[in-house]
């Protein structure tokens, strides 16, 4: 099925995404890691999955905060750090994911929910995911994933549409719930909640990490500090990139035989690389 898309020009624009933070990062002795479906990648096929069109990496959270403050007079025109309250003057959710966004491509077409987000989204990106700490008992780890499920329930009530389909019905009443409570609390305010709850164990002592702006069905992603504090760099197209030093680890936490690829009816784009346009 992966032939039946030309992910050529997908490929291309990601890729200068990724080789811009990679520039960026060993400038200023940055560590930052590809992720997700980019590490299986890089890993399994040394360089993009042939049908897959986004790409990901993850920082801890002090090497993001490190990237924040230089990436806006680096990164090169056409292409942006756009970080999520950033959209509607902060009044507006889509997720609480930071994007390097390329404007030389249109992702959705001119859609009603792309004006509702001021056309920011309307192209390819990298996604920023962040690593934070986790506490190390499992009733403190389990709350701190319930607050950041509440706090993004309470953030679906500013989002353009809530799509209630995927949702079990004791789901429905939770997420419909909090999106009601949500929209009475400014949206500001929702992001500094999601901060507060992914800052609030910065000084455990424990070796456990999560990725505190995963979405929820992802929160339960739990990787060691060894695995993702250090990092390596692995041939990725026509360049090398940094990879977590534990990649086999944190595949195996996410993907369980990563090395096996999935049937071909599934070997698709998963977001819309059917109708992205690039054009430079």
């Amino acid at each position: 099925m992966a032939d039946q898309y030309d992910m050529s020009g997908v490929h291309s624009a990601n890729l200068k995404i990724l080789k811009e933070v990679d520039r960026i990062c060993r400038k200023y002795k940055i560590r930052y890691g590809l992720d997700a479906g980019t590490l299986i990648g890089a890993v399994r096929h040394h360089g993009f999955i042939p049908w897959d069109d986004d790409a990901d990496v993850y920082f801890t959270r002090s090497q993001y905060e490190a990237f924040c403050k230089v990436a806006p007079r680096e990164l090169p025109e056409g292409m942006a750090l756009l970080e999520p309250d950033q959209m509607r003057g902060g009044k507006a959710f889509y997720d609480f994911t930071p994007r390097i966004i390329y404007h030389k491509s249109r992702r959705h077409g001119d859609t009603p929910e792309m004006a509702y987000y001021e056309g920011k989204l309307n192209h390819l990106w990298v996604d920023l995911f962040i690593i934070d700490k986790l506490p190390a008992g499992k009733s403190a780890a389990a709350m701190t994933r319930f607050l950041h499920k509440a706090v993004y329930g309470l953030a679906m009530g500013h989002r353009y549409h809530l799509d209630f389909k995927k949702y079990s019905l004791p789901h429905k009443i939770f997420v419909g719930g909090l999106a009601v409570v949500g929209r009475l609390i400014p949206m500001r305010a929702i992001f500094a909640m999601q901060r507060a709850v992914a800052l609030k164990d910065r000084h455990s002592k424990g070796s456990l990490r999560y990725y505190s702006n995963y979405q929820p069905d992802f929160l339960y992603v739990t990787v060691e500090k060894d695995w993702c504090d250090q990092v390596v760099d692995m041939d990725f197209e026509d360049t090398r990139l940094m990879a977590p030093a534990g990649w086999h680890e944190i595949l195996t936490e996410v993907y369980g035989d990563y090395m096996t690829p999935p049937p071909k009816e599934q070997q698709v784009p998963t977001h819309s690389g059917r109708e992205i346009e690039v054009f430079g």
